[in-house]
């Protein structure tokens, strides 16, 4: 394994093992619940909005060490940007984990981390999860009241 792949999978397994923003969010003005069939990996994605900019993200769930540490990194990514660069970073992220992204995510600072996964098809969907959900929330408009969430298996 090369130096690289070595401080990849680190960044992984410490995401994984410390998610960032994980937990609910009170005051969470969008949310959405996204879900794996295929492994079983759940995630609920709560936003806190303001104008058009995620002021706060959380996100709780379970699922395997890439669906965790690609939710907590991406919580820290969007936090304080608008919808529209928050777009954008999703459009990006998924080309990047789909092996489409010309600069091989060298300019999305530690989301490179996951510039592998497009080498096992199988992974695609755990790493971009909980974007998909993000991108849900985002488009589902504001709501008035967050339900709670089982992350009970």
């Amino acid at each position: 394994m090369s130096d690289l792949q070595e401080l990849y999978q680190s960044v992984i397994l410490d995401h994984n093992r410390k998610p960032r923003n994980f937990g609910a969010l009170d005051g969470a003005n969008r949310a959405a619940d996204g879900k794996n069939p295929l492994c079983g990996d759940e995630v609920h994605v709560a936003l806190h909005v303001e104008g058009d900019t995620i002021t706060e993200v959380k996100f709780t769930g379970h699922g395997c060490a890439i669906s965790k540490a690609s939710a907590s990194l991406m919580t820290a990514a969007v936090k304080g940007k608008t919808r529209a660069e928050a777009e954008v970073l999703f459009a990006r992220f998924h080309a990047l984990v789909l092996g489409q992204d010309a600069g091989g995510g060298k300019d999305l600072g530690q989301l490179v981390v996951f510039s592998s996964v497009s080498r096992f098809p199988v992974r695609v969907k755990c790493a971009s999860l909980a974007w998909h959900t993000l991108k849900a929330a985002l488009d589902d408009g504001p709501i008035d009241v967050v339900p709670s969430v089982s992350t009970e298996a």
